[in-house]
């Protein structure tokens, strides 16, 4: 399985709690976390998904998203 990791603007609970439903319709609950510690906050998506779906979804919910690596 395909590990991808993003640069976000989720900084918080509350933004983790808004992408939450997003993020599971598109890869699954238990299948992402976002690192709001990091100053990157990085989202690490651990399923068979594309980037460019990842990224979709995380700007569906009104976040921005970079692909790292």
């Amino acid at each position: 399985m395909s590990t991808l990791r993003f640069k976000t603007t989720i900084n918080c609970g509350g933004c983790i709690k808004a992408v939450t439903p997003t993020l599971n319709k598109e890869v699954g609950a238990g299948n992402w976390q976002v690192d709001t510690a990091n100053p990157d906050k990085i989202l690490t998506i651990m399923a068979p998904v594309s980037a460019a779906q990842v990224k979709a979804a995380v700007e569906q919910a009104g976040f921005e998203a970079v692909p790292l690596g």
